[in-house]
């Protein structure tokens, strides 16, 4: 193999590395990836704050013996790390080998110099993440994605160097896909002491079919120190096409055989070296422009978008396949056919379930350049790093058929031309378009409520006060006024070399703006979610707009309280200030996650996800209540909050007095029940709806234990219902294992909700209780915790509150088949105790997802 996965085993400590052994105090085995910023608890002072949801960490240190064969003596050795959060020092047997700062890029490292090959060599990495805050969100801390040990002959297919691309299609008089005209690039490096002659070949086939579809081959001279691309074409017949709803994959492998030493007019003979490499890859075409907007295989396509953090919830930076997988599949169930990598690279894995799934990805590489947002962020390294990161970044993503569009930032300060940032977003998106001339390049530009020198900053503010409530407040992402155009002078220069620029919480700007530049493609690269009822209109009305990203679509830790509602009484000076008063930095510990997304952190569906389902056109009616303590008072909502309402129908001590229901539907009326009898029935476009939601239908009822649901009509006829009941008090509890059969590859999940339920087995909730989880056999407990926003509590611990009658155990596989017992039990009652158990099944020699 040429690439062996090393993830099983390394020894863990806090601190700096000292020989320490797994026996020794404080150290221990795990398997990567791995995350040790969220076995931390929560702490007030921490200095990243509601920023990074009150984490924090320093250093540690990972070892592992590794023993490298004898026979790899003359070959290249190297460790490929898809991303370690970060400042990470990597030691071969002692000796330094690499540093690299920035935590979400790749990166490779050739170990041979400092090898003792037939013997176990040491591997340390060292991580740094004590430079807080370093992100503005939880960045999670450790080698937090997968690492690769690699070796290969000094004649080699350079690690990420295939490059597989589609120039054109042509189709049948019926429209089917006749054939694709491919082109192959692959890079193929040189390491020995001579000119080298090469043959390259390059085969296709079906994923998870051995059988080649066609190869090409192609000679190419290499001289020694150097990188040559080898280029081929390919012609596929009546080939399956890659879209979101049909996500046909390929695999493309090339082989590089050493021909001999080169000399003029004479060829030494090769040393018979061989080197193979492989690519997932689907073949698509994708074009953008202001009149047909997005076209993927010739067909307009708009983007259903939600922007997405790297952490996967109660794992935290952890990010394994099955995790990515499941997140992407509840995304895609509801109508989402694309997300944003927010704001930086994601990992491989998640690339490939987006490829296997047909899910579009606006792939990011920074969040800041040279101009700090954090302390401790990239700004410290840009100037040095930034061609290296951005190079490996668009080198390993850009085979993924999934990658539609790459964005080389998002709200840079640079934007407004501090720091050279004209020439900075040329410079960046020319490096991309070198690299991938087959995608667009973007960049996510937002108002200057930042970004201007100190001057231009205070008239921005002049212009800005009549739009803010309190002097003091921070507008994020203002428009300033359809009638002025300082915005797009400013930003003008920076789109430069952009074919789509992104526009934040700017669509007002989009009208005024194709005018102004009517060959520009635009992308709501951030949205406020509570406004999509609004927005997605005019997404579909306006070639020129392709798509809408909200924040978020999948909640996150950091950034806490971002999404914050209040209801307040007549003349609280909440009212006064408005949403602004509602920002993360006034989410007082422990606030923990962003509470502003579709999907709660373990994948429960929130009311914004479901709303927007409806936006996007399901029939499905939604029916949530509000708490009737909070009738009669002002509802204010953070910008990136949504109303505050529940699927509960337990209002103990509120019976017959007022209280307000929300009915989500795109119907032409609704009617509402309350124990079978009619409490009304209203028209779209007549009932009172929520502020800034269109198709919410409000109704004012009382409170009456039981049974209250919702009907919707279209035509007179009756085309979906939702109902919400009163239930008992919790008195069992249920686990639901999604999966009960997992591979034991160190790598695989199995997510187990754990439900508190009344006899009849309804959902309790308004009950939250204390939970205990643990795990016994061939597995561990990866996580558990509840979607609650605002705690103390550790996702590591096996101790966790629940939230509205639900919690969730995440299982992780070891690398032994066997069985996995999980059992959760609320400490003191015996009878909410409940356990199930899951297979660990071997794992073949040859795998396919």
């Amino acid at each position: 193999m040429r690439s062996i996965n090393i993830d099983r085993a390394w020894t863990f400590g806090h601190g700096l590395y000292g020989g320490g052994m797994p026996q020794d105090a404080g150290n221990r085995t795990v398997n990567l990836p791995h995350d040790y910023m969220i076995e931390s608890d929560v702490t007030e002072n921490a200095l990243c704050g509601p920023a990074g949801g009150y984490y924090t960490e320093s250093t540690a240190w990972y070892s592992k013996k590794i023993l490298i064969p004898a026979e790899w003596e003359n070959e290249v050795v190297c460790l490929k790390f898809d991303g370690v959060m970060m400042n990470a020092t990597v030691e071969i047997n002692g000796c330094k080998a690499a540093l690299q700062h920035y935590g979400y890029a790749p990166f490779l490292v050739e170990i041979s110099p400092y090898l003792y090959f037939g013997k176990e060599n040491r591997v340390t990495i060292t991580v740094n993440p004590s430079m807080q805050p370093n992100s503005r969100w939880y960045s999670g801390a450790g080698i937090f994605r997968s690492v690769q040990l690699m070796h290969m002959p000094r004649l080699h297919v350079e690690p990420d160097g295939i490059f597989v691309f589609t120039k054109s299609l042509e189709r049948d008089e019926e429209g089917r896909a006749e054939t694709a005209y491919l082109s192959a690039e692959v890079s193929v490096r040189n390491q020995t002491l001579e000119n080298r002659l090469a043959m390259v070949e390059v085969r296709l086939s079906k994923d998870g079919c051995d059988e080649a579809l066609l190869s090409r081959r192609q000679k190419i001279q290499v001289n020694p120190g150097s990188v040559e691309t080898a280029c081929l074409s390919l012609t596929v017949d009546h080939p399956d096409l890659w879209d979101a709803d049909t996500p046909s994959l390929y695999r493309v492998f090339a082989k590089v055989t050493d021909l001999g030493e080169f000399r003029t007019h004479h060829i030494e003979d090769g040393n018979g070296s061989t080197d193979e490499a492989d690519v997932l890859f689907g073949i698509r075409t994708l074009s953008a422009d202001a009149r047909h907007g997005l076209r993927i295989n010739g067909k307009t396509v708009k983007l259903k978008g939600g922007c997405l953090h790297h952490d996967n919830g109660i794992l935290g930076a952890v990010s394994l396949y099955d995790a990515e997988y499941r997140k992407l599949s509840l995304l895609k169930e509801l109508g989402f056919n694309a997300v944003r990598t927010t704001h930086n690279p994601p990992s491989s894995v998640f690339l490939e379930a987006c490829d296997r799934l047909g899910m579009y990805v606006f792939d990011e590489a920074f969040d800041a350049w040279g101009i700090m947002k954090q302390p401790g962020d990239y700004n410290m390294f840009f100037e040095t790093d930034w061609q290296k990161d951005l190079t490996a970044f668009i080198k390993r993503d850009r085979c993924h058929p999934s990658v539609i569009i790459w964005s080389t930032g998002n709200e840079i300060p640079e934007r407004g031309g501090l720091g050279n940032g004209y020439t900075l977003a040329s410079r960046l998106a020319g490096r991309v378009h070198s690299l991938d001339q087959s995608r667009p390049v973007s960049n996510g530009i937002c108002s200057y409520w930042s970004g201007l020198d100190d001057e231009e900053t205070e008239l921005e503010r002049e212009k800005l006060k009549a739009l803010m409530s309190g002097e003091d407040s921070v507008l994020q992402n203002a428009d300033s006024g359809a009638e002025d155009l300082s915005w797009e002078i400013r930003s003008e220069p920076f789109a430069n070399g952009l074919d789509i620029v992104g526009y934040n919480y700017m669509e007002d700007r989009y009208p005024r703006d194709h005018e102004l530049y009517p060959e520009r493609v635009i992308l709501g690269s951030e949205n406020y979610p509570k406004e999509i009822g609004k927005r997605w209109p005019m997404v579909l009305s306006t070639d020129y707009v392709i798509g809408d990203f909200t924040w978020t679509a999948y909640d996150y830790i950091g950034e806490a309280g971002i999404g914050k509602t209040a209801f307040v009484e007549e003349g609280d000076p909440l009212i006064k200030t408005g949403p602004f008063g509602l920002m993360s930095h006034t989410s007082a510990f422990p606030w923990r996650l962003a509470n502003d997304a579709d999907f709660d952190i373990n994948g429960n569906l929130l009311p914004q996800g479901c709303y927007r389902s409806i936006v996007w056109g399901s029939e499905k009616t939604g029916l949530f209540s509000y708490d009737p303590a909070c009738f009669g008072k002002t509802e204010v909502v953070s910008m990136w909050g949504f109303t505050d309402v529940s699927r509960s129908w337990n209002w103990k001590g509120y019976e017959n007095r007022k209280i307000s229901l929300v009915v989500f539907s795109n119907a032409d009326e609704v009617e509402l029940l309350v124990n079978q009898k009619s409490a009304g029935r209203k028209k779209a476009g007549e009932a009172p709806a929520v502020e800034q939601l269109p198709l919410s239908f409000v109704f004012d009822t009382v409170y009456e234990p039981g049974e209250v649901t919702a009907i919707s009509y279209k035509d007179g006829r009756e085309i979906s219902r939702d109902s919400l009941r009163s239930t008992g008090t919790a008195s069992r509890l249920v686990l639901n294992p999604e999966k009960t059969v997992i591979a034991a590859d160190g790598h695989s999940l199995s997510y187990v909700s754990a439900v508190l339920t009344d006899a009849e087995g309804n959902i309790v909730p308004d009950e939250d209780i204390l939970l205990e989880a643990a795990v016994t056999g061939n597995g561990e407990l990866l996580g558990f915790g509840s979607g609650r926003p605002v705690t103390s509590e550790n996702y590591s611990r096996g101790e966790f509150t629940s939230f509205r009658g639900r919690a969730m155990a995440v299982i992780r596989s070891g690398y032994e088949a066997g069985e996995i017992t999980l059992t959760v039990k609320a400490p003191g009652r015996d009878d909410l105790k409940a356990s199930c158990t899951i297979q660990a099944v071997p794992v073949p020699d040859s795998v396919s997802r």
